[in-house]
């Protein structure tokens, strides 16, 4: 799933290329993925880029009406850029915008979940923003870091996006990784120094990941995962001791951890794995 340094990359480009352009179309193409009925699909066209930026996983493109579209790419949602206006419905696609003056924009989706979403939002409307966390580079989320004594896994927190925007489970199995905690370690249960590395990891891992991402160009391509140090590598070396990285599976995901750096040699227990055993 496209996180917050890929949707950053993603809305930095996008502000690049559409920043003064007029909204000249729009062609909804999976009727499911619009979730507003009013202000219309259509509302903005005649009207202007103002700016487009990124709150938590979403890109936000504001016009110069006060209107917004708010996209959400969920876990297989992508983003072209066609500099040659195209008429076809490609396999996947839920929304084109096009732009006089400026590259359309097709938002398309890979799988089967179909989740992938967008909005149109009046002046003052939040929509899906509305009960977000605060961003992981805000005092806020530095001081729940610091001083918070939430008792869920720290995996599970840093995932839910009502406690810190922006964070997913790749770079969260990596945050936990740089920061050497166990991803069943509770916040609550951490001491002041563990705290630290975690906040600095944070910082770090997504630092490092929006430089990745500013060097792309265009939208945003199938493949992201290919810069995890840990995430998805199950099986591999851990690049810090060497020893072999591990996973826990879920219905729906898995969390990548190095027992030798995290869970001081314990192998945590996976439930899935277990089944297949007995």
């Amino acid at each position: 799933m496209p996180e917050l340094p890929e949707m950053q990359g993603l809305a930095e480009r996008l502000d690049a290329a559409l920043t003064g352009t007029t909204l000249s179309g729009v062609e909804a193409l999976q009727f499911s993925a619009l979730k507003t009925v009013v202000p219309a699909a259509d509302a903005a066209v005649g009207h202007k880029v103002a700016r487009v930026g990124r709150r938590g996983k979403y890109v936000l493109i504001d016009f110069d009406d006060g209107l917004r579209i708010a996209v959400h790419l969920s876990q297989g949602g992508r983003v072209d850029f066609e500099d040659t206006p195209k008429r076809t419905r490609p396999k996947g696609a839920v929304v084109r915008l096009r732009f006089e003056g400026g590259p359309d924009v097709l938002v398309k989706e890979y799988g089967t979940e179909r989740k992938a979403a967008w909005w149109v939002l009046a002046k003052g409307d939040s929509g899906p923003l509305d009960g977000l966390g605060p961003e992981p580079d805000s005092d806020e989320f530095a001081t729940l870091i610091r001083t918070g004594q939430d008792k869920r896994r720290v995996h599970t927190m840093l995932r839910d996006q009502r406690t810190v925007a922006g964070i997913g489970r790749g770079h969260t199995d990596d945050i936990l990784h740089r920061a050497q905690i166990s991803p069943y370690a509770t916040l609550a249960s951490l001491s002041a120094d563990e705290r630290e590395r975690l906040l600095a990891a944070v910082h770090e891992v997504l630092d490092a990941a929006l430089v990745g991402e500013r060097k792309r160009k265009g939208g945003l391509p199938t493949k992201l995962n290919d810069r995890f140090v840990v995430h998805g590598r199950a099986g591999l070396p851990c690049p810090r001791c060497g020893d072999d990285l591990r996973r826990v599976s879920y219905e729906s995901h898995e969390v990548a951890y190095c027992p030798t750096c995290q869970t001081g040699g314990k192998v945590l227990a996976d439930r899935r794995l277990s089944r297949l055993i007995r």
